[in-house]
């Protein structure tokens, strides 16, 4: 089924837009939530969490691409998900890597002086992601969108892990740069 038409069965508040969406991008969805959760049962209940939120939210919203919007879904309730878990208990992972490695690029505190300013450096970053090349873009999106780990990322594009972790270096120099062109800094150096 189309998006086109899964769309129009949310519009129409048919439940057979969350089947449809199960049957279309459920596994989508679970590789999303998994690469942040490592957590089967975990990963699942986000992507049914998934499913009730996206149930909501269409309409009024109508995403242009729904791959995407339910993506974001995903991973943002699979990062609740993990920051629960976390502050229960302690303890490493892919996730508060990736975390820690953009906190080099971007700094602050969580009062980034509002949404407002959380906003502009969102669409700040969105637009240094479009001025990549399609391999960093794909490396940085992998790593830090769907938080996946170096190794992972390096047997999808075929190269090696330590390529990877160069060309993450590299980017985040760049985005560094890049925002502090746009007047962001960091003020830890």
């Amino acid at each position: 089924m189309d998006d086109i038409k899964l769309l129009e069965l949310y519009f129409n508040r048919d439940e057979e837009a969350i089947k449809q969406t199960h049957v279309k991008y459920g596994d989508y969805c679970f590789a999303v939530a998994n690469n942040i959760l490592s957590n089967r049962e975990d990963a699942e209940e986000c992507v049914n969490d998934t499913y009730l939120k996206a149930w909501n939210s269409i309409p009024p919203q109508r995403p242009k691409v729904l791959r995407l919007f339910l993506a974001r879904i995903a991973r943002n309730m699979s990062l609740d998900r993990y920051e629960k878990r976390m502050t229960q208990k302690r303890g490493g992972g892919e996730t508060e890597l990736a975390i820690e490695e953009l906190s080099e690029c971007i700094g602050g505190s969580a009062s980034v002086e509002g949404e407002i300013m959380k906003k502009e450096l969102e669409n700040t970053v969105k637009r240094f992601i479009k001025s990549l090349n399609e391999r960093d873009r794909t490396v940085f999106l992998r790593r830090y969108f769907y938080l996946e780990p170096n190794p992972k990322i390096a047997q999808r594009l075929d190269m090696s892990s330590d390529s990877i972790a160069a060309v993450l270096n590299r980017i985040r120099k760049k985005l560094r740069k890049y925002l502090e062109k746009e007047g962001y800094f960091n003020e830890r150096q």
